[in-house]
């Protein structure tokens, strides 16, 4: 049934109403091309502009051949006809190619019966490109909407995804698959690793039917905090990896302000039950804080969202942040890793057995207070003397980072030579 309209298409505006006759033109013509595809009432269904990014989501559905389309018309002949670009949205390539626009271009989509198209509009200061959708009723429109963001879902749980905040506004990178991390490899103590991942799991077993039957809200949060290079990062991706579930990644940069956060968190929870990775949480603006606080605690923008947030400065986080509950929930050290935790990993490193036990124990006990990741210098320095020399010579290089740490610490790198890098 047609809804009734006080002022139609059939009337001429012109001279009553000239500045609505100059979009009733452009719309009239929109329609009566969509008509002819396909017979029926078309209408302009209006879209909630915190519907962020969806040109560019559909647009990459487009490209991977997730969506059928076709292209029923241009605009305005003067206006754009075509469009090369650069890859740029995907980290691995930046190559130039002919890509789809909806910039004064029509696009319908057979299976959902919509019809999409970023139309200029003219008056006589001004132009303004506005994205319009089209539709024979709300609730395909709708329906439309419901299929992009669980087509998005799908699509993101391939790839490791990045928001980030441009002076332009946040822009989304793809990196690939995600670099398989394998629980095991998490070297942390027993009863903190069962806990982070007991709690991530149930999460996200049955869409939450677990804190449905409890009666909690469904949404957490985490913090990971500790020394650099203790492997929180490595916690992050074990996660990451071994979860059926989205996973975006936030950068906050400088340009992180109050919209940004409000694009984010809109982006996100269209695709949960998802993660939200923030990592180094601290480096958050002072003057988006209280805006990010409110949206934390927003019951419809934490809705099926796990998040995870990460510091190598806890002393500079917000308390507000940890010290209510429907924030973070948790906040979990992530320590220097102990002698049973360093033996283990040296022995996992060691590939080609180069070390006996009886090393192996020995640099466990020498080793103490060095990170994962100085753990790994270690065995690469080693490595290298024993490859080219046949030397092991592990002491001298526990020592060097040993007073690395001890100058790191006190920031004090000038007093005497230091040695940095590989024997």
């Amino acid at each position: 049934m047609k809804t009734k309209t006080l002022v139609s298409h059939q009337e001429n505006t012109r001279q009553s109403l000239p500045h609505y006759e100059d979009q009733a033109f452009v719309s009239k013509r929109i329609i009566a091309t969509l008509q002819n595809r396909l017979n029926g009432i078309w209408q302009h269904i209006h879209i909630d502009e915190t519907i962020s990014q969806l040109d560019v989501n559909v647009l990459e559905m487009m490209e991977k051949g997730l969506l059928p389309y076709e292209s029923l018309s241009h605009i305005y002949e003067a206006r754009t006809l075509g469009k090369v670009a650069t890859t740029t949205e995907d980290a691995n390539g930046n190559q130039l190619k002919v890509v789809n626009t909806f910039e004064n271009q029509l696009i319908y989509f057979p299976e959902h019966e919509v019809a999409l198209t970023l139309v200029s509009f003219y008056t006589p200061d001004h132009i303004w490109p506005v994205l319009q959708c089209y539709a024979q009723s709300a609730e395909k429109a709708l329906f439309f909407l419901q299929d992009i963001n669980e087509k998005l879902r799908q699509m993101l749980m391939q790839s490791i995804t990045f928001l980030v905040d441009t002076e332009e506004g946040v822009k989304r990178r793809n990196y690939g698959e995600h670099a398989a991390v394998n629980r095991d490899d998490v070297m942390l103590e027993k009863s903190i690793k069962q806990d982070i991942f007991r709690s991530i799991d149930q999460f996200f077993t049955d869409d939450g039917q677990f804190f449905r039957e409890y009666g909690l809200p469904y949404k957490r949060g985490i913090l990971l905090y500790g020394s650099p290079g203790n492997g929180k990062t490595t916690i992050v991706k074990s996660i990451t990896g071994s979860t059926n579930a989205p996973v975006v990644y936030w950068q906050i940069t400088e340009f992180t302000g109050s919209h940004s956060i409000q694009e984010v968190f809109g982006i996100v929870t269209r695709l949960a039950p998802a993660i939200l990775v923030i990592e180094d949480i601290d480096s958050m603006p002072e003057y988006t804080r209280s805006v990010f606080l409110n949206t934390l605690d927003g019951t419809q923008s934490r809705e099926g969202l796990f998040i995870i947030g990460t510091t190598n400065h806890p002393q500079k986080i917000d308390p507000a942040l940890i010290n209510r509950a429907g924030r973070f929930d948790r906040a979990y050290e992530i320590p220097d890793p102990p002698s049973e935790v360093r033996k283990l990993y040296l022995r996992k490193l060691d590939l080609k057995n180069i070390f006996s036990q009886e090393q192996v124990s020995e640099m466990a006990k020498l080793t103490k207070g060095l990170s994962i990741s100085q753990l790994n210098e270690l065995y690469m320095s080693v490595a290298l003397n024993w490859h080219y020399d046949g030397k092991l010579a592990y002491e001298e290089r526990i020592k060097e980072l040993q007073k690395q740490n001890k100058r790191s610490k006190k920031n004090d790198w000038d007093n005497e030579e230091a040695n940095i890098g590989f024997n």
